[in-house]
């Protein structure tokens, strides 16, 4: 009889994730599409592109030794690589690739790159080379 109960719970289950899985999709999408983009143009060596791709905020960081963004931006050898998740939270998104996580935030305009080049360390907010 207990089997019988789990039968159901676990097909409910399964469909839930499902609809799930469908809904984040559309809303992931674009900020997806930025990370994408923010990394096809530092992987041509297009720092301009990739710094129109930052936060405003982001960009003015992203300056150092004198340079500025573009040149900065593609000295710091960001590697990207495929998507492998994504999640949308309101205004904010994280984009994991497969040897990098994005952190984007949504403006009238679209998706921004806030923080690049981040890890996770534990329980620790994450270590970012850009942004952060």
């Amino acid at each position: 009889m207990r089997r019988r109960a789990l039968i159901p719970l676990a097909t409910a289950l399964a469909m839930m994730t499902a609809m799930l899985s469908a809904c984040s999709s559309g809303e992931d999408g674009p900020a997806r599409r930025t990370a994408e983009r923010f990394y096809d143009a530092l992987g041509g060596g297009q720092g301009d592109t990739a710094c129109r791709l930052l936060t405003p905020r982001t960009a003015e960081q992203v300056p150092s030794d004198g340079q500025d963004c573009a040149a900065s931006i593609v000295k710091l050898g960001l590697k990207g690589g495929g998507v492998r998740t994504s999640a949308v939270w309101g205004d904010e998104a994280q984009v994991r690739l497969a040897s990098d996580t994005v952190f984007l935030h949504r403006f009238a305009q679209g998706w921004l790159v806030r923080a690049a080049g981040c890890r996770a360390r534990g329980e620790q907010p994450y270590d970012c080379k850009v942004g952060g």
